[in-house]
């Protein structure tokens, strides 16, 4: 404690001295223009300490040492940071921190006019420079390098810089070289290198080598390096390295090479190192068998015929002295061929034969492992595994090999296919085969194909198999058996097959072949028991997934439903999925809302549900690995309108609803057949059985008197006898004109009584012409009867006088065809003349007997005929109604109802 106060004290007291010095140093013309002043005056400071300055007022009464203020780049700093010395110095205290420099002011407070007027004279600034002090150079390494056949005077060095430095206050560095004699040689750098160049390189004698860093803050210097000059030597590597190939050694190497300078000036040591072409790992040979001054040497134990790269370097001889040189150039070699060692590695593939019960058996091989020189062929030999053959009794059979020396040094071993053959699956054979190169043949490698049957039914497989891929490499696990021999390790992929032997002690390996990336492998491992191949166990696997190349293309099964569909997709080939697929994501859309169905990666199809009717679709799907997903191609499927079955239920549901309603319609008519006849079909009156039939001249018609209900349908005319007789006379000569007109008539009208029913309407006999009136009364016909009180034409009247009654009466009963017709009534009249023969002719007598008589017979046909003449006009009563009359027929005269009205003597007959 007592020291560090004597250091502030000395501290203080220098401080003190230097002001005073100053302020002497100063000219008086300093003192005119300013009254504040700072020290030190522009000081480099090291970064992470503390830095004090010192304000004095000079030239000026007007203020003191309370009335300053300090400022580090624009900002005051505390008065905890202040010192005052005296009434006119004040000191701060600040640490240094940060690269980059700064400004620090000293300014005076507003204390009177005089400082406000001459605010420029009461301040006063310094710049503040900062950096790191150098650090001790490191690692100091000096060369002098072969130029040509002499080492090089110049002299290189390299160190490694410590410590930080900053752009403001930069590190130097100085490389110092002292010879023995005392000369000394520097170079100054601002890197980690610099070089030294000497008169000549001096030969066996000490140099002493150092290097300096130094910088505004200070200096320091590295270890010094004092060894002999040879120490720092780097000679040339050895030239003309050759190598010799002697066929009587195939396991060695003879090599030679040039020592790269003189010994005069250095003896050497050398190395060796050799490597397998395109491999990088180095065999070194070891140093006691080279540390000598030597120019050759001799490689041995090496693999026969396989070709070698060989590099030899040297330095100077000595224990720690000088730097290896550089490898010399690559000399390559190929060691002589020898006897193959080992096994060939045979193995077998089989698949299902074009033959029922046959197996189609390939046998390929790969070369021993020290095939020792180009196998040229393969002698294989298959027998029945049954069948005792002796040695030498078996047939061998040579295959040859095509393959380049090229081929033959690549470090992947080749696969020769040897033979293929159909076997019958209860059939074992064992097959043998050796391989030969230009010096002899191999051991013999045998294999057991078993018959089908034993291979199923006894050697079991491995148990537990677990594959991983780790480090770019696919490793196996499996439990060990304690029967098993050996293990073969098989992976194919894409039409390809390999394989690797493993030790029966074996549990875990990685496959040595060279896999490639996103490409499925079937990977299999057998259990070998002494020679015969147990079932396998196998599982797929890729050494490295990634996501699918492609999607599949999504389509319609059939048609869309109403609401659902099916889709349908096949899978991706193999060679683009790049990883095992985890799901098929569908997405599906309408165009408003998206949604997805995410389904397992062994499904093909797909329904979607619950879709809308006559509705567009967009559909695609993805693939999906562990590392990504791709997307297919959109597929577009409008639903239908109805749903399945959906038209062919209302078509049949309506075809039933109408079989029934017709149903229902046969039964109402049956069960009201006797309603439906009588409305629509009513009973017209049988004219054979009118009473009209009976009547006779001979018996008078005894009027019936018209029932009250009856009489507002009929209409009475009163007509005199001599009227009648009158009207007939005079007409009697007209009426032939209308002869066939009336005739017509009389065949066609009906007969009937008068309807009790019927309601007074317009005759339909009123006119000839009345088309329109026909129409209106279409429905309507007219029945009309004369009854006179004298004879008509000859005919006895009643002894009983009578008035002659005209009567009509209207009937709803529609006319026959006959009736609308009258043209055709002859014509029907001539067949049915035809159709009924002339009947015999019957007399009603007055005894209501029926004869026969001729006389009687003829009597009547006259008086038919004589009733088929045209009828009389009969005049109407003032309120019957009339129509319009005909061309030459006066107003006032209708013509008569038809002739059957009036002529019961044709016996109510009328034709159908």
């Amino acid at each position: 404690m007592a020291s560090r106060v004597v250091n502030m004290v000395l501290t203080r007291v220098l401080q003190l001295l230097v002001l005073a010095c100053l302020a002497s140093a100063l000219p008086a013309a300093v003192g005119l223009y300013n009254h504040l002043m700072i020290t030190p005056q522009s000081p480099v400071l090291e970064i992470g300490t503390n830095f004090t300055a010192t304000c004095m007022i000079i030239n000026t009464d007007e203020v003191t040492a309370e009335d300053l203020y300090w400022n580090l780049s624009n900002i005051t700093v505390s008065n905890e940071q202040y010192t005052k010395i005296n009434r006119s110095s004040l000191n701060v205290t600040i640490p240094v921190i940060g690269e980059k420099y700064e400004w620090l002011f000293c300014y005076c407070k507003e204390v009177s006019n005089h400082v406000c007027l001459n605010k420029s004279k009461f301040r006063h600034g310094i710049i503040l420079t900062k950096g790191y002090r150098p650090g001790k150079p490191e690692n100091l390494s000096c060369e002098a390098v072969q130029v040509k056949d002499q080492i090089s005077s110049t002299i290189t060095c390299t160190w490694k810089n410590v410590g930080r430095s900053t752009t403001d206050v930069p590190t130097d560095y100085t490389l110092y070289v002292k010879e023995m004699s005392g000369n000394e040689r520097r170079n100054e750098t601002k890197g980690n290198s610099a070089q030294v160049f000497l008169s000549i390189f001096p030969h066996h004698m000490q140099l002493k080598i150092w290097v300096v860093a130094h910088n505004e803050l200070g200096s320091i210097e590295s270890e010094h390096l004092d060894k002999d000059a040879d120490w720092f030597v780097k000679t040339n590597p050895p030239s003309d390295v050759k190598v010799i190939s002697e066929k009587s050694f195939p396991t060695s190497l003879l090599i030679n090479w040039t020592h790269p300078i003189a010994e005069v000036y250095l003896k050497l040591t050398y190395q060796i190192r050799f490597c397998q072409n395109g491999s990088q790992s180095w065999t070194y040979v070891p140093l006691v068998d080279t540390d000598k001054y030597i120019q050759s040497f001799r490689l041995q134990n090496l693999r026969p015929d396989t070709v070698y790269v060989i590099q030899v370097c040297c330095k100077n001889a000595g224990q720690g002295r000088g730097y290896w040189s550089n490898w010399s150039t690559n000399a390559t070699k190929r060691t002589p061929e020898d006897r193959p060692i080992g096994k060939p590695d045979l193995w077998r593939i089989i698949a299902k034969g074009d033959r029922v019960n046959e197996r189609q058996v390939q046998f390929i091989c790969k070369d021993p492992v020290f095939a020792n020189g180009r196998i040229r062929s393969f002698d294989i030999m298959i027998k029945d595994n049954k069948e005792k053959v002796k040695n030498g009794s078996g047939e061998w059979e040579r295959i040859p090999v095509n393959r380049s020396e090229a081929d033959g040094s690549s470090s992947q071993q080749e696969i020769t296919v040897l033979k293929q053959i159909h076997l019958p699956d209860k059939k074992s054979v064992k097959v043998c085969v050796t391989a030969i190169n230009s010096v002899g043949k191999s051991a013999e490698a045998s294999l057991v194909i078993p018959d089908k049957a034993y291979g199923v039914r006894d050697l079991a497989p491995v148990e537990g198999l677990n594959l991983s891929s780790h480090g770019g490499q696919l490793w196996l696990e499996w439990k060990s058996s304690i029967a098993v021999s050996e293990y073969v390790v098989e992976w194919a992929a894409d039409g390809r097959t390999d394989w690797q032997r493993e030790k029966r002690s074996t549990r875990r390996t990685a496959i040595k072949g060279n896999l490639e990336k996103f490409v499925c492998y079937s990977v299999s491992v057998y259990p070998i028991y002494s020679g015969w191949i147990g079932k396998p166990a196998s599982v797929k696997a890729f050494l490295e997934e990634g996501a699918p190349l492609e999607s599949p293309a999504i389509t319609v099964n059939g048609k869309p439903g109403r609401n659902d569909v099916e889709l349908v997709w096949n899978e991706i080939p193999q060679h683009r999925r790049r990883g095992f697929i985890t799901n098929y994501t569908i997405f599906y859309t309408s165009g408003t809302v998206l949604q997805s169905v995410t389904v397992t990666a062994n499904t093909t199809s797909y329904t979607l549900r619950s879709l809308s009717g006559n509705t567009k679709y967009d559909a695609w799907i993805n693939a999906s690995t562990i590392q990504g997903s791709a997307r297919g191609f959109n597929h577009s499927f409008t639903t239908q309108k109805y749903a399945t079955g959906e038209i062919e239920g209302i078509v049949v549901g309506v075809s039933l609803g109408f079989l029934f309603i017709v149903l229902m319609t046969m039964l109402l008519c049956i069960y009201k057949k006797d309603v439906i006849k009588e409305n629509f079909w009513p009973q017209i009156p049988n004219p054979g059985e009118s009473t009209i039939g009976t009547w006779s001249p001979h018996y008078p018609l005894k009027a019936e008197t018209p029932k009250e209900n009856c009489l507002s349908g009929i209409s009475v005319l009163d007509v005199d006898v001599c009227d009648g007789k009158c009207v007939y006379e005079e007409d009697k000569a007209n009426l032939p004109l209308k002869k066939d007109k009336y005739l017509s008539e009389e065949h066609s009208s009906g007969i009937g009584g008068s309807s009790c029913m019927s309601s007074p309407r317009q005759s339909v006999s009123d006119s000839d012409e009345g088309g329109d009136m026909a129409d209106t009364t279409a429905s309507t016909v007219q029945y009309s009867s004369v009854m006179a009180s004298n004879g008509y034409k000859g005919q006895t009247p009643s002894s009983q006088p009578q008035q002659a009654i005209f009567s009509r009466s209207e009937s709803t009963q529609p006319l026959l065809d006959s009736e609308e017709n009258p043209d055709m009534l002859l014509q029907e009249g001539s067949r049915q003349s035809q159709r009924f023969p002339r009947q015999p002719c019957f007399t009603h007598t007055a005894q209501n007997k029926d004869s026969t008589d001729p006389a009687d017979c003829n009597k009547r046909e006259m008086e038919q005929q004589e009733l088929l003449e045209p009828l009389d006009f009969y005049p109407l009563e003032e309120d019957s109604e009339q129509t319009t009359p005909t061309e030459g027929q006066s107003a006032d005269w209708l013509p008569a109802a038809p002739v059957s009205s009036y002529m019961p003597q044709l016996g109510g007959y009328r034709p159908q």
